[in-house]
């Protein structure tokens, strides 16, 4: 004898405690208006689907099911138009908060992660930690191998002592060299002198103005400040015409300095490390930090949450759905004969209604978030400014009469 399988008994058998436990995934069943809301939809579709005219081969069971999947269909195509909306915003944050149902205000994050990388080759900033190291110049020569660690002395030191580099980057190679200081002593301090003046009256007003300690006193205090220019340009272009001009030559990892040296001393230049440099995960890994399209933290909504029109389109993809799987049922066998004749199923046709029904939708929704784009709003509000403005124009101006 065949089992009998209970079909659809309609609503009044079916109370919302039941759908906690029942749904495949169990997102929403701590939420007592998801698990109203799915009693309901169920006797919808039913009914929608010809109950109790005619029988509804399907449980309560699988309405929470569809519905259920209708939830999160409806919140995945949502969050996925977020998160292409909002990455470059996102990309950098932290993965640990849910942006669900949350406003993200954009920002430069991404592009000052970009003038970051910028700055560390221009030297004038940056994420790259600058080291500085010496070298041993010996009077007379001017060619120096930076491998050499006979010639390189006080490697590792941190820009602003903050940090040391632990490892002898130099001698392996892992380094790009960022500034040398080569130039020579500056025109400054060769055109001040601190003994000029020191015991005239006018040295305390000096002091007023910060230049207490720099003289002559009365150039600063009669003379135009393009007189100091002017002066400090002399002294530079003396520097530059009567005698050998301070540079270096920077090949692979051979220095040359000039002019030749005629003492011993050290010259300094700071460098970084190429790992530094080139390092993609300096900013943070996938599990702590939104990197990409598949980590960034969109749950699934609440369902209370959803506005709705919103959930108008759950119930009617829940339709969709149940077609769907009722056409699936029938299709099974295309007729049931009975005495005389033979009963001819309509599994194909509700399989191809479904079909139809959940394509104009999910069409529909994307058309609608992209109609609500950042871009198209801000579009269609400057659209609105033009036509106000075009409107105002348009109204006569009063005529003052005094």
């Amino acid at each position: 004898m065949a089992q009998h399988i209970p079909i659809w008994p309609g609503s009044e058998s079916v109370h919302y405690s039941a759908v906690a436990g029942n749904t495949p995934f169990g997102f929403y069943d701590t939420d007592p208006s998801f698990c109203t809301a799915s009693v309901k939809t169920a006797d919808w579709s039913a009914k929608r689907l010809g109950y109790p005219i005619v029988d509804i081969e399907l449980q309560a069971i699988n309405f929470f099911a569809i519905f259920e999947e209708a939830v999160t269909e409806y919140s995945s195509q949502v969050n996925y138009y977020n998160i292409k909306e909002n990455l470059l915003s996102l990309k950098g944050n932290p993965t640990g908060s849910n942006l669900t149902h949350k406003e993200i205000t954009p920002n430069h994050g991404r592009l000052i992660t970009l003038a970051k990388s910028y700055g560390t080759e221009a030297g004038s900033g940056g994420d790259t930690t600058y080291y500085s190291a010496s070298l041993n110049v010996t009077n007379s020569i001017q060619s120096y191998d930076l491998t050499d660690s006979n010639v390189i002395t006080g490697i590792g030191s941190g820009q602003f002592g903050e940090s040391k580099d632990s490892s002898p980057f130099i001698a392996e190679g892992n380094w790009e060299i960022r500034r040398v200081f080569y130039e020579g002593t500056p025109a400054m301090t060769r055109y001040f002198d601190p003994y000029v003046g020191s015991g005239n009256s006018t040295q305390h007003l000096l002091d007023g103005f910060g230049m207490g300690g720099m003289s002559p006193a009365v150039n600063f205090l009669m003379m135009p400040m393009y007189d100091d220019l002017l002066r400090v340009q002399a002294i530079e272009f003396n520097d530059m015409i009567r005698k050998s001009g301070y540079s270096f030559e920077l090949r692979n990892s051979k220095l040359r300095i000039f002019p030749r040296p005629t003492a011993n001393f050290k010259l300094w230049f700071e460098y970084t490390r190429r790992t530094d440099t080139i390092d993609i995960l300096k900013h943070g890994s996938g599990s702590t930090t939104i990197t990409d399209f598949s980590n960034a933290t969109y749950d699934n909504m609440v369902y209370a949450d959803i506005n709705d029109p919103g959930k108008q389109w759950i119930r009617k993809y829940t339709l969709a759905l149940a077609k769907e799987l009722l056409g699936n049922i029938r299709s099974k066998y295309g007729s049931i004969p009975i005495p005389g004749s033979e009963v001819n199923l309509d599994g194909d046709t509700l399989r191809s209604e479904a079909a139809s029904e959940k394509e104009n939708l999910i069409s529909q929704l994307r058309e609608d978030l992209e109609a609500a784009s950042r871009r198209n709003l801000l579009e269609r509000q400057k659209e609105e400014s033009e036509f106000m403005n075009e409107t105002m124009n348009k109204i006569p101006y009063g005529i003052y009469i005094g």
